[in-house]
């Protein structure tokens, strides 16, 4: 039986990797992080759509100790949300330190735990907010680390990392799953469910990416199809 576990955040990205894979893999694993973010949409909204999609093996890891060790806009309501950071000037706000190393290593030992060798990241370098933990590199760096540290041979999986935002939008519409997307999502950096506040980085991104796919949907299909060879 093959195995996976996402990562999700009930964010579009996470989203469209754990659709696309309900196709592929026998039995799926969600984790989701509730690590004192400001929002607590984007937990219910994962509990939404694994619901919808008949995942029965989810779980909401409590990690809330991450707000008092790690500055951001996104856990600490004194900085803004389209500010730069306050620790790094090149960075955005909404940055949150250590964080895709904790996800990553956490999910690892619970992938370990379960037998599973496949971790799913919905992670991309192409249309992304600046994020040094989101680049391939990293991933690639974290992965062998995991391996080492725990003489396994988990394969972090990053289906979106070489596709822009309309090419993700079109990954969704292969599966049928663009309504899923469209109003179970949350992407805001505010908070907002579906569309979103249309004023953030995370949501103007979004909106950029679903314009262009939409209209030409034709191109940006045939264009997923060959990169994720469907």
């Amino acid at each position: 039986m093959k195995k996976a576990l996402v990562v999700f955040s009930g964010g579009q990205d996470s989203t469209t990797c754990l659709i696309h894979y309900t196709h592929i893999y026998d039995e799926i694993h969600c984790i989701t992080f509730d690590y004192n973010q400001l929002h607590k949409s984007e937990i219910d909204c994962s509990l939404l759509i694994s619901n919808k999609l008949g995942i029965k093996n989810h779980i909401i890891l409590d990690i809330k100790y991450l707000q008092n060790i790690s500055m951001s806009s996104l856990t600490n309501n004194k900085f803004l949300i389209n500010d730069i950071h306050p620790i790094d000037s090149i960075l955005p706000s909404t940055f949150v330190p250590g964080r895709n190393i904790l996800f990553l290593t956490l999910s690892s030992i619970y992938a370990y735990s379960h037998k599973i060798n496949s971790v799913i990241l919905g992670v991309n370098e192409v249309d992304f907010s600046g994020y040094p933990d989101c680049r391939n590199k990293f991933i690639q760096e974290m992965n062998n680390v995991i391996n080492i540290g725990m003489n396994c041979n988990i394969k972090f999986l990053t289906p979106l990392m070489n596709l822009n935002k309309s090419e993700i939008w079109a990954l969704s519409d292969y599966w049928n799953s663009i309504d899923i997307i469209l109003n179970d999502t949350v992407t805001c950096y505010n908070g907002i469910q579906g569309k979103g506040c249309n004023k953030c980085q995370a949501c103007i991104l979004r909106k950029q990416g679903f314009d262009k796919w939409h209209l030409n949907r034709s191109y940006y299909m045939d264009s997923i199809k060959q990169k994720m060879k469907l």
